[in-house]
């Protein structure tokens, strides 16, 4: 860990920075309060040391305003005049311990040894948490972005209600998991849910698949059927791709939104029905009414709650976690692992075909694994990972356009020699310090390859 010693007497400060260097921390030490404030607002500390009793500035006043700049800050107060209610006031303003002076080393390092314990247990447990949210994701929704953060909040609430709700997004971005998803958060969640995709059917057929037939209602008909509708009583019933519903099969699914009841096709009876109805779309639907391709009173009433999907490109931070989803689904029992550097050439995809497309990477990529279960890039994404040139109209700057294939290039140049930094720096004709420098710059983690 690294930390701060902040002390006016050198006699205490020569010691104990050399025994906390040799338990294996980083110290820095200063002589005052300021010089100490000063330090800390650069950054970089994982504890403070600091005597009471320092000029310039005191020790519980540097607690405070420590706190202040980074309340994970630990801070070990020390002093040779002190009370209960001291200890207590420090106690209660944060600090983690309170040693009196004259005190044997050993026992601040073992102090210093005990929150490195607690602080290595929390990274763990957050850890943890986050390969266990990956492994069982919520509802069935894999990742952690702020889109996606949003995503589950709106999940969240279309499930405290019955309201329709009118999902949009690209294709492929996985607009049937999300309705899936508002299903199990609701109270119909133990009930059927029914899946139908309008574009799968032909018109002639869609409205026997939704209201059901009696026997001899059409040539074919030769006995009674129970639409989706039926079927979905009690539960939720997902018509996706609703843009392709024909206009007349429109005015009957209305009907259904309004009375809640059906006629199966050729019967006279009517059937009152208890469903939630949850509709998708990859279409703007504002649009299509303007052009009548849609009735503007069946929008309304299928957009009471509108949950919009991002697209892949919008949250390539989740891309980590889905091709380990997906590489976990499709393994058939055998543990695969992702190359140094996979990640960084799935992020830098477009993936026009947002998750779907990533899915279909994956199931290559574990395809053309050999007998080692590597997933490499160049059998995720054909060709590897180029960069494309984009439009001028596309609003990227040239500094933009250079970082990215600077990016790209680097990314390449490190996989073709396994992620050796020396053969990768002497084949782009840089120091082993400059790679390092320009990977941070740009964000490719080298560190912990």
């Amino acid at each position: 860990m690294k930390i701060l010693l902040a002390d006016d007497e050198v006699s205490i400060t020569a010691t104990l920075e050399d025994d906390l260097r040799d338990a294996g921390h980083d110290v820095v030490t200063v002589r005052n309060g300021e010089d100490a404030l000063v330090a800390l607002k650069q950054g970089g500390f994982d504890v403070v040391i600091s005597d009471i009793a320092m000029p310039r500035l005191k020790g519980d006043d540097l607690l405070v305003q420590a706190k202040a700049l980074d309340p994970s800050i630990v801070v070990i107060l020390m002093t040779g005049f002190g009370t209960i209610e001291s200890a207590v006031n420090a106690m209660k303003a944060g600090a983690a311990d309170y040693i009196l002076k004259p005190f044997h080393n050993d026992t601040l390092v073992a102090s210093v040894a005990r929150i490195g314990e607690v602080r290595a247990l929390r990274r763990e447990n957050e850890q943890l948490k986050q390969e266990l949210e990956e492994v069982a994701p919520k509802h069935g929704l894999v990742g952690s972005s702020p889109a996606m953060r949003e995503l589950h909040r709106l999940v969240d609430t279309c499930g405290r209600s019955d309201a329709s709700v009118l999902i949009t997004g690209e294709t492929g971005c996985g607009k049937e998991v999300v309705a899936r998803a508002v299903h199990a958060a609701s109270s119909r969640r133990t009930k059927p849910f029914v899946a139908v995709s309008c574009a799968a059917m032909v018109p002639t057929l869609l409205e026997s698949e939704l209201f059901g037939h009696e026997k001899g209602a059409f040539t074919d008909a030769r006995d009674t059927k129970l639409g989706r509708f039926e079927r979905a009583n009690h539960g939720t019933v997902f018509l996706d791709d609703i843009d392709d519903m024909p206009l007349e099969t429109q005015v009957k699914l209305l009907r259904v939104l309004q009375e809640r009841e059906i006629e199966r096709l050729g019967g006279t009876k009517t059937l009152k029905l208890d469903i939630r109805v949850v509709t998708a779309t990859k279409v703007d639907l504002r649009e299509w009414v303007k052009a009548g391709k849609f009735r503007q009173d069946l929008f309304f009433r299928l957009n009471v709650i509108n949950v919009r999907i991002p697209p892949l490109r919008e949250r390539r931070e989740d891309i980590p976690a889905l091709a380990k989803h997906f590489a976990r689904v499709h393994s058939d029992g055998r543990g695969y692992e992702f190359e140094p550097g996979a990640f960084e050439v799935l992020k830098a995809g477009k993936w026009p075909g947002n998750v779907r497309e990533l899915e279909h990477a994956i199931e290559r990529g574990i395809a053309l694994a050999g007998e080692d279960g590597i997933l490499r890039a160049e059998n995720m994404i054909e060709g590897g990972a180029p960069v494309s040139v984009p439009s001028p109209s596309g609003g990227m700057t040239l500094g933009a356009f250079v970082e990215q294939a600077e990016r790209a290039f680097i990314l390449e140049t490190l996989r073709a020699h396994d992620w050796r930094k020396a053969e990768s720096a002497e084949h782009l004709g840089i120091s082993r310090k400059a790679l390092w420098q320009r990977c941070r710059k740009l964000g490719i983690d080298v560190d912990s390859e």
